[in-house]
């Protein structure tokens, strides 16, 4: 098998290059660079990503490439829509010409269901989707698309929503890596006290070996068309992941809370059901929140 992987030199995709090769997959590492083994691709270049696809006609191609920082997406929304969601438009109308029944996996994201509070814990896939900020607005118009090409053209396409990923190689502007590389600071004496935002939000952890596992699922035993969440089904608040890093810390933690770092919208809760992909493909998370936490501390230290 041959599988085509974009943004293959970041979190993700590093980690989903391994699994994939771990499993006897080829895999054709594609990201804006060329070095080494990855091959220059940018996905907002539709000639570049049909000339690409054409020559090495993979099996599978799982588009990772996008901007996934909701933060950053407040600030530049443009560019938010045009690299989650033309970029998929361009990378679909290449697929349709060299291959339509090639499987393509598209990576949304939970937060395409947005305010889960009053909908309890364990969201299921068939819910109304109600995005709240301008990364989710673009990864539900992904999603869109991937049906609408699914079902006008007869294609291969699944499509994840992706909910909180950690594990080691995670870069900053998400909580577990902001949390962990503050503490690490803190640990060397380069910084006094560790900034916070809303610690009241509550999140749904994988880690990336996990998540990847999934995916290599979804690629072999996966149904055209389907919907699935990639989560554990449980959740923390901002505060139990704060309170469970400052435990494992080396050094005693300051925590100041900084109005700045709040958001706009800020999802209180999000929870996902799993049970779709696990009887579509008998996946089920097997690394816990904790080792979750001690590889991003890990990681951290290291660099």
């Amino acid at each position: 098998m041959i599988a085509l992987i974009t943004d293959s030199a970041g979190f993700y995709g590093k980690h989903l290059s391994d699994e994939l090769e771990e499993n006897r997959y080829e895999v054709i590492r594609c990201d804006l660079k060329a070095e080494g083994d990855i091959i220059s691709m940018d996905i907002m270049n539709s000639d570049m990503v049909l000339d690409i696809i054409s020559q090495h006609r993979p099996d599978v191609l799982v588009n990772m490439a996008g901007q996934a920082n909701v933060g950053l997406s407040w600030k530049k929304p443009q560019l938010t829509v045009h690299l989650n969601t033309i970029g998929l438009i361009n990378i679909l109308e290449a697929v349709k010409t060299v291959n339509p029944k090639m499987r393509v996996i598209a990576i949304g994201s939970s937060d395409e269901y947005g305010n889960l509070k009053e909908r309890g814990a364990n969201v299921v896939e068939e819910i109304p989707v109600s995005p709240m900020t301008p990364y989710a607005i673009s990864k539900q118009a992904q999603e869109q698309f991937a049906q609408l090409y699914n079902m006008n053209y007869g294609m291969n396409v699944c499509m994840v929503r992706q909910f909180n990923l950690g594990g080691a190689g995670q870069a900053k502007g998400f909580m577990l890596s902001d949390f962990a590389s503050g503490i690490v600071e803190i640990e060397r004496g380069r910084r006094g006290y560790l900034s916070v935002g809303n610690l009241e939000s509550a999140r749904d952890f994988t880690h990336v070996n996990d998540a990847c596992r999934a995916i290599r699922l979804i690629a072999e035993k996966g149904h055209s068309g389907e919907v699935y969440n990639i989560c554990s089904g449980v959740t923390y608040t901002a505060q139990q992941i704060l309170i469970k890093m400052i435990g494992m810390a080396k050094a005693a933690i300051e925590v100041h809370q900084d109005s700045s770092r709040m958001r706009p919208s800020d999802t209180p809760v999000v929870c996902g059901n799993h049970d779709k992909l696990t009887v579509h493909t008998g996946w089920c998370p097997e690394i816990g929140i904790d080792e979750i936490i001690k590889d991003t501390l890990n990681f951290w230290r290291g660099q």
